[in-house]
């Protein structure tokens, strides 16, 4: 795990943190963690809320290190520990947290926008943006690696999605915002193998398409 640390201490500290978090909700809110009240009081993301109190906010960031019980976590976690080193790899420590948290504050901001009324919560706005950017740089790039893992997450995003439409309680929405933030971060987000794989100005209006669709989309929700 040390080394595992060194070489990819963002993944880590992301998984540990957000295991920190879910045992918290175990603890406090024993036997009833999954709780609609134990959601929100651990900053679930609850539209409506939001929508009256616009100083809450910060939901849009905090719904990324809750979970909904153990199967959600854990499938999640394992998600995560897999997932990210690669992305870690492919982005830097630094650029992958950026990503993974603009992923899901898009997602969040989706859900806060097309689904008020639900509290929802859980990495997958964050991860779903992974996947998004992985099949972007795979699609756009030229290296035979990267050409052949996008393909692969290009298929899994299809899978998971097909799957979100036959699945009342998993947030379309959330998971729909996580693809396109990371997306769009994929391209103003150099990797670290091809470093110019998208032109200045293309990662400029990549950056400003991804600021304007929160503001506007915020903006909307909070009229």
């Amino acid at each position: 795990m040390k080394n595992e640390f060194k070489k990819n201490p963002v993944t880590i500290g992301l998984l540990g943190l957000t295991t920190l978090i879910f045992l918290a909700m175990q603890l406090l809110y024993f036997g009833r963690a999954t709780s609609v009240q134990a959601i929100f009081d651990f900053g679930g993301m609850f539209g409506t809320y939001v929508k009256a109190y616009p100083s809450q906010l910060w939901r849009l960031v905090t719904p990324i290190f809750v979970h909904i019980g153990w199967e959600h976590f854990f499938f999640n976690a394992l998600t995560l520990y897999f997932v990210g080193q690669i992305a870690e790899q492919i982005w830097g420590s630094r650029r992958f947290l950026v990503l993974y948290i603009l992923s899901g504050i898009m997602g969040n901001v989706l859900t806060l926008s097309f689904t008020p009324n639900a509290v929802a919560a859980g990495a997958s706005t964050s991860l779903f943006g992974i996947f998004a950017s992985i099949a972007v740089v795979g699609y756009f790039g030229h290296n035979p690696y990267l050409k052949q893992l996008g393909r692969s997450y290009q298929v899994l995003i299809l899978i998971n999605l097909l799957f979100n439409l036959f699945s009342p309680n998993v947030s379309l929405a959330g998971h729909i915002g996580g693809l396109i933030g990371g997306a769009l971060c994929a391209c103003f987000l150099p990797s670290n193998f091809e470093r110019q794989l998208f032109k200045p100005n293309q990662r400029l209006l990549a950056l400003m398409t991804y600021i304007l669709l929160v503001f506007v989309l915020v903006g909307m929700a909070l009229l």
